[in-house]
């Protein structure tokens, strides 16, 4: 029976990493009341009075960090003396009742504002009715563009998902580049100010690669690359002397890759994922990617996207044994800053699951890197080299199918990456792919066309692997067989002009206009993967009568990320001196959790809302001392906790017993995810 892609049950399941945080508590306090009062001129939604300085703090590092020295200056703003920002209209100022891209729109996008009034949540008090016009303004002459009277959303009613009800004004006529806010004319309130410009997007994407640079392990983090604040030195010396995880024993050079979390360990399934969906995003738009993203390797002639990769995949080259198999996991104890950890290397012993997935990164990063002319003369024969790694490690996993290692089981690790059954067919099939595309062997369509139907059973933006295999097959050169080929597009066309994908877009179902069926821990990521499933459409080829409308629904989880959301802010860290004047400012790692002195650097995408935030469960009583009970407070952090689904985010990166972790960690598979999507829509 012909397979179908559909919404899969159980959406439960933890997509970020975990600390394993024993018993050591936080270094601050933090209470249940957190933003409880709330104001429409606020500055931040929640902690104003911290999140503010602390932004303002790190913006004003970066000349002194030394990312001017890596080409990495922070574009001029509009000055804060501007008539239409100061004086011009007398009113509350930036207001979090309109929202709007952060850093801007494109001058050929959709453009719409989000103006709402919170019904439920901790900012309901702040309940809004817009005037009856709502101007686009220009920010330095104070000219209104363009003035209409805003559209309610769903005839005035309240959305779950928020707890708002919202009105649209929506400007796509305005494509000057410049620089604007959206003003509503009757109290004053204006939205944050943005850009409009076809590389508005640029400085946006670059740092956003930047964050696995700063997740590289076994290296020395330069202030010149990394910026003062955030520089390290050599981090992990004793990678190069790991031993296995039982005794210590059979010593390998196992340094580099990256961090995969806010832990500090690497994991080869996750790695080679992360690597393939990178691979994707320059495949799918080259001229997105420069080389001048302030690494050391910049200026080398190779797009730095790809530099990157070489990073993750040359780690995975040294986990690979003589016979192909391919090490599962390098565990760590952590530190911060990382090179505060000295304790013991570990790793685990090969797996098939991990085996698999690095054929198929080998596999296509080969192909890759053999098609880009520069790749080739600066690092000559690597391609060739990739392309036998990958038959080496297709062999042995051919020869073993059923090598399991549960690391997290066995104490090595933050959180257990080996797969179940359906997930080894998925790696094996992927790794059939690439290996076909590589190699045009007819044994790996084989291979494909044997399983293909099992990927079928589930479009999902929280696991897009199945489908980016399948489409990817049916895309590939050569010769895939064309029964196959239609029923993988056939199949995915139904899905996602379904009712939860491309008929929740074209009825509006969600007022910040990026749907997403529910909000579990890692949203960010779900955000980002169904922003990705949209853009299949025009990426591969699927329908072309419905790729402009599949590139702009893309495009508007885009804008969640960057703002439009209830939050009114942007899920990316410390974005204040590129564009966001409501960017994260804390997250969860082991290297810049609480009390670090400048937060993150710029870039990191955070988890995003989770409604199943809560505190440990050692609260309000057993956290084994006073000082860590008094943490807990007269309840979970609210927010997160006790919101809306969107609404269910806090802007802290506390330890253990107050896990913030579960909305403010960030990944790298949900970078990688991101950085895929917003590919897309720089020029």
């Amino acid at each position: 029976m012909r397979g179908s892609f559909s919404r899969v049950g159980a959406l439960g399941v933890g997509i970020a990493g975990v600390i394993a945080c024993g018993g050591g508590g936080a270094t601050g306090t933090e209470t249940g009341d957190a933003g409880a009062s709330f104001d429409a001129s606020m500055v931040t939604m929640s902690d104003a009075s911290d999140a503010a300085p602390l932004a303002d703090a790190v913006s004003e590092t970066f000349a002194e960090a030394g990312l001017a020295e890596a080409g990495l200056d922070a574009p001029s703003e509009a000055s804060a003396g501007d008539a239409a920002l100061e004086t011009g209209d007398g009113g509350i100022g930036a207001s979090p009742l309109i929202v709007v891209d952060q850093f801007g729109y494109r001058p050929s996008d959709e453009k719409i504002a989000v103006i709402r009034s919170p019904q439920a949540g901790f900012d309901a008090p702040s309940s809004f009715t817009p005037g009856p016009m709502v101007a686009l303004v220009d920010a330095h002459s104070s000219q209104k563009l363009l003035e209409a009277a805003p559209a309610a959303w769903n005839a005035g009613a309240s959305d779950p998902s928020s707890g708002d009800k919202a009105w649209w004004f929506d400007f796509p006529t305005v494509t000057t580049p410049g620089e604007y806010f959206v003003l509503d004319t009757a109290s004053g309130a204006r939205s944050d100010l943005f850009r409009i410009a076809d590389g508005v997007y640029a400085d946006v994407l670059k740092h956003s690669l930047r964050m696995f640079y700063y997740q590289r392990d076994g290296i020395a983090k330069d202030a010149q690359y990394a910026g003062a604040a955030w520089a390290d030195t050599m981090e992990h010396p004793q990678d190069a002397t790991c031993g296995l995880y039982t005794n210590g024993s059979t010593p390998k050079d196992l340094h580099g890759g990256w961090f995969d979390a806010a832990d500090e360990n690497k994991y080869s399934t996750w790695t080679a994922g992360n690597a393939i969906e990178l691979l994707r995003a320059y495949s799918e738009n080259p001229k997105a990617f420069p080389d001048d993203a302030g690494i050391p390797e910049s200026g080398n002639g190779v797009p730095d996207i790809l530099d990157e990769v070489k990073w993750g995949i040359d780690w995975i080259a040294r986990m690979q044994n003589a016979d192909g198999s391919v090490l599962s996991i390098v565990s760590h104890a952590g530190g911060n800053p990382p090179s505060a950890d000295t304790a013991a290397c570990q790793y685990g012993p090969a797996s098939t699951s991990g085996t698999l997935s690095s054929a198929a990164a080998f596999a296509y990063a080969s192909i890759v890197f053999k098609s880009v002319p520069a790749a080739s003369t600066v690092y000559p024969g690597y391609a060739d080299r990739l392309a036998t790694m990958a038959q080496s490690a297709w062999n042995w996993a051919a020869a073993h199918p059923s090598v399991t290692f549960f690391n997290k089981m066995n104490g090595l690790g933050a959180r257990e990456q080996e797969v179940d059954a359906a997930g080894l067919v998925a790696l094996e099939v992927q790794a059939a792919v690439f290996l076909y595309e590589l190699t045009g062997t007819p044994s790996f369509r084989d291979v494909v066309d044997a399983n293909y139907m099992q990927l079928q059973t589930a479009l999902d933006p929280f696991n897009m692997q199945p489908a980016d295999t399948l489409l990817e097959y049916a895309n590939a050169p050569g010769a895939p067989t064309p029964a196959v080929v239609q029923s993988i597009q056939s199949t995915f066309k139904s899905a996602v002009e379904g009712p939860d994908f491309f008929g929740a877009s074209q009825s509006n179902r969600d007022p910040y206009l990026a749907y997403l069926q529910t909000y579990p821990w890692g949203s960010s990521k779900a955000k980002a993967g169904q922003g990705n499933m949209f853009y299949y459409v025009v990426a591969f080829k699927v329908d072309a009568a419905i790729s402009a409308a599949s590139s702009r629904y893309a495009e508007r989880y885009v804008h969640y990320l960057h703002g439009v959301n209830p939050l009114q802010l942007v899920y990316l860290s410390n974005m204040g001196a590129y564009g966001a004047d409501r960017s994260v400012t804390s997250l969860f790692t082991n290297w810049f959790w609480h009390g670090s002195n400048y937060g993150a650097p710029p870039g990191f995408l955070v988890a995003g809302p989770n409604p199943g935030y809560t505190w440990d469960v050692c609260c309000p009583s057993n956290c084994g001392s006073p000082d860590n009970n008094a943490l807990c407070g007269s309840g979970p952090l609210s927010p997160p906790a006790g919101q809306p689904d969107q609404k269910s985010y806090k802007d802290f990166n506390d330890l253990w017993p107050l896990e913030s972790w579960l909305v403010s960690e960030p990944n790298d598979a949900y970078q990688a995810e991101y950085v895929r999507l917003l590919s897309k829509f720089v020029p």
